[in-house]
């Protein structure tokens, strides 16, 4: 018979989760949670019902680990935001910061709002190549396309706009 090795720390499990990637205190406290619940529930199989996880626990290792320059929800923001940004706009970026309890701030988020008319002319280019749409369902596409990853509408449409020669849409 193997011997089980012994659960590792609460510490322990935050460390590692942060030592893969940034996360923010909201999706740490997440997992710190779930892992403890799942850790206990293995601890007692009997029990039907196994204890709540202690929160305050959880909460004081979040803070200690804030205070000790582990977690940073700063950090996590500019990571976040460098990531994503090449595929999504704005809008986007700041709704998946605002589903962790964030506000996108500082000098990426300026970068990325600075950004975004060229950020979305290379995702036209890279998905739809460099022919302008040829007709009003072409043009409806691509505008669908940009609108669905975050980017204005209206920069959708100029963007998007017909060449010249074309009498369809302005």
């Amino acid at each position: 018979m193997g011997l089980r090795r012994p659960a590792p720390s609460l510490r322990a499990r935050a460390l590692g989760y942060l030592s893969l990637r940034e996360h923010s205190r909201t999706e740490l406290r997440r997992k710190l949670l779930s892992a403890l619940r799942r850790q206990r529930a293995a601890a007692q199989p009997d029990e039907e019902a196994p204890a709540p996880p202690d929160e305050a626990e959880v909460d004081l290792l979040l803070d200690a680990l804030a205070r000790e320059g582990w977690l940073s929800d700063s950090r996590y923001i500019d990571s976040r935001l460098r990531t994503r940004s090449p595929r999504l706009g704005a809008r986007r970026l700041a709704a998946e910061l605002a589903q962790q309890g964030l506000k996108p701030e500082g000098e990426t988020w300026e970068q990325v709002q600075a950004s975004e008319a060229e950020r979305a002319q290379a995702l036209l280019l890279r998905r739809f190549g460099e022919d302008p749409p040829g007709d009003a369902k072409e043009r409806a596409r691509r505008v669908r396309f940009l609108v669905s990853r975050g980017f204005a509408q209206g920069l959708a449409l100029r963007l998007t706009r017909f060449d010249a020669s074309s009498d369809a849409l302005d």
